[in-house]
């Protein structure tokens, strides 16, 4: 469904078992940021009603989704850490050129956008169906749900805003460029690392 071309190699929620903590801090900040994004392309591109007024839904929702794991986080007994480099972040937004019009420029983020929540999804997913700690596992299948109609949500928008055939173009390229990023992740105990 999600399209990935490279699953996230399964020993990762090994990884994550024996730093739950680490994982939550990482996945706090995911959530502040994927409500950052709703907010910038607001900011950008406000000319789009449509688009802004699901990030607006958005924004809120990914805030929701941040107390909600900041929430765990104190359960545990913990505070929040400092935020960290998301080096798949990092290495996804060098896919496309910068510059290019205004609506390149959106369906380039839109795409990105997609793919973050599309591999959010997927690990997720793995999250839910691995963990030992069943409460845990259970929170993270409820957030997949969500993250999957996001990916489906953003990727829909670049299709309407874009050339259909030119935006699919640009999505598989962009899929097999990540399928070449995650060979080197799936080491660490982050949500996309």
């Amino acid at each position: 469904m999600l399209g990935l071309k490279l699953p996230t190699d399964p020993r990762w929620v090994n990884i994550v078992e024996k730093n739950i903590d680490e994982i939550l801090t990482d996945h706090a900040y995911c959530e502040q940021k994927a409500a950052s994004t709703a907010i910038s392309l607001i900011v950008s591109f406000p000319e789009f009603t449509e688009l802004t007024q699901e990030m607006i839904a958005l924004s809120r929702e990914e805030m929701g989704h941040f107390k909600m794991v900041h929430d765990r986080i104190i359960a545990r007994g913990k505070t929040l850490g400092r935020d960290r480099k998301d080096y798949y972040v990092i290495a996804l937004l060098k896919f496309f050129p910068k510059g290019g019009s205004r609506t390149t420029q959106l369906i380039h983020r839109l795409l990105y956008a997609a793919l973050i929540e599309a591999r959010s999804c997927e690990r997720f997913r793995l999250l839910s169906e691995q963990l030992e700690d069943k409460d845990l596992a259970e929170f993270y299948r409820k957030l997949m749900v969500s993250e999957a109609s996001h990916y489906t949500m953003f990727l829909q928008f670049a299709r309407q805003y874009g050339d259909t055939e030119e935006v699919n173009k640009k999505w598989q390229d962009l899929l097999t460029y990540e399928a070449q990023i995650m060979k080197n992740l799936s080491k660490k105990e982050t949500i996309h690392g």
